[in-house]
């Protein structure tokens, strides 16, 4: 496996940097290949990983798709939908996902990061859809999950516009969850990650299967799911139950 997506794994929690940080880790072919490797694997460790996040080196999480691909393709007439595939798997892991943003953020980069369950920001971040700037459109999901994370007519607005917007902006669009100062991104990531990995992890896998198999149902159709019918406890539910009642008790 090459070392354009690097994994780092910390006390059940797994890190996936997209490392090419000379191009503003742009992506490229190599890099997604590369992180499909890493998410075939970590889908498999439910057991052993209970978080992902997924971030950038050197300050910026992407520019976007390498442009020096884009114009081979352009000229081959090409459909990168193989791109749309990984995308996808990361957004469809067990475990929860964050995509974690500083920096450059765009287009093809905001595909990525909207595969994320919780988006978070540094203030200096910069989102962008600059798809209509280049002449190109959205085949990646962004057509479907920036409306869906935002509102259509926010949506409308950063697609025609092709305009920047801080990390304190997106916020405020609710497109991120959580915007920190960039001198303390680091620690409010730290602390978000630790309450996630705090809780259970195999209720969060089913909540978040929940959210994913349920997404835009009527309430009566997502209540005949099975996926609702299980038993309702986690493994470690009890050990949990326990502890909370001698923690009572003290």
């Amino acid at each position: 496996m090459n070392t354009l997506v690097l994994r780092e794994n910390h006390d059940g929690m797994t890190v996936l940097t997209l490392n090419r940080p000379d191009k503003l880790n742009a992506l490229s072919k190599e890099l997604i290949e590369c992180l499909e490797e890493h998410v075939d694997a970590i889908a498999r460790e439910t057991k052993s990983i209970g978080l992902v996040v997924l971030r950038g080196a050197g300050g910026n999480f992407s520019a976007g798709h390498d442009m020096s691909e884009v114009l081979a393709q352009i000229k081959a007439h090409a459909k990168p939908h193989h791109y749309v595939e990984v995308i996808d798997k990361v957004a469809n892991l067990p475990q929860p996902v964050i995509s974690a943003v500083e920096g450059h953020c765009s287009t093809g980069a905001l595909e990525l990061a909207l595969a994320g369950d919780l988006i978070v920001a540094a203030e200096s971040a910069q989102f962008c859809d600059a798809y209509a700037r280049w002449g190109l459109t959205p085949i990646w999901g962004l057509s479907l999950r920036l409306p869906h994370r935002i509102g259509t007519a926010k949506a409308a607005e950063m697609m025609f516009t092709c305009r920047s917007y801080s990390g304190r902006e997106a916020h405020d669009m609710h497109l991120v969850n959580f915007c920190y100062p960039d001198a303390e991104f680091e620690r409010g990531l730290a602390a978000l990650t630790a309450d996630i990995l705090a809780n259970s992890w195999y209720s969060n896998q089913v909540d978040k299967r929940a959210l994913l198999e349920s997404d835009r149902l009527t309430l009566h159709d997502a209540h005949a799911l099975n996926l609702f019918k299980n038993e309702g406890l986690a493994p470690d539910a009890l050990q949990r139950v326990t502890k909370f009642f001698k923690g009572s008790k003290a």
